[in-house]
């Protein structure tokens, strides 16, 4: 029973550590043909934006607007299954590989 606390204990450990960790992953989206870009990072939180200059006239505000919305869409897809592969590698060989569990809820 110790040695079974004193895993979950280093499992605890790994997991707030790649937690920790998810602010340094970075994945990016890009729409229009590249027209935009975006990047979040591993907790969904939007880190920049580029837009290409010929973008920025007032006529095109709502074609920006829909590029803008796909870009970020595509790169927080990204940063979800970094963060997934994150919790993985940080918990590798200490949780059983068990099918239909699902632990991306512990990583915040």
């Amino acid at each position: 029973m110790m040695k079974m606390m004193g895993k979950m204990k280093e499992v605890q450990a790994r997991i707030k550590e790649a937690q920790d960790n998810l602010v340094k992953i970075q994945a990016h989206g890009e729409s229009g043909g590249g027209m935009v870009k975006a990047t979040v990072n591993g907790k969904k939180q939007l880190v920049s934006v580029d837009i290409d200059p010929g973008l920025l006239k007032s006529e095109d505000k709502s074609i920006l607007q829909d590029l803008l919305v796909a870009a970020v869409n595509k790169a927080s897809e990204e940063a979800e299954v970094l963060a997934k592969e994150e919790l993985r590698k940080s918990t590798e060989g200490l949780i059983p590989n068990i099918p239909g569990m699902d632990l991306s809820g512990l990583m915040g």
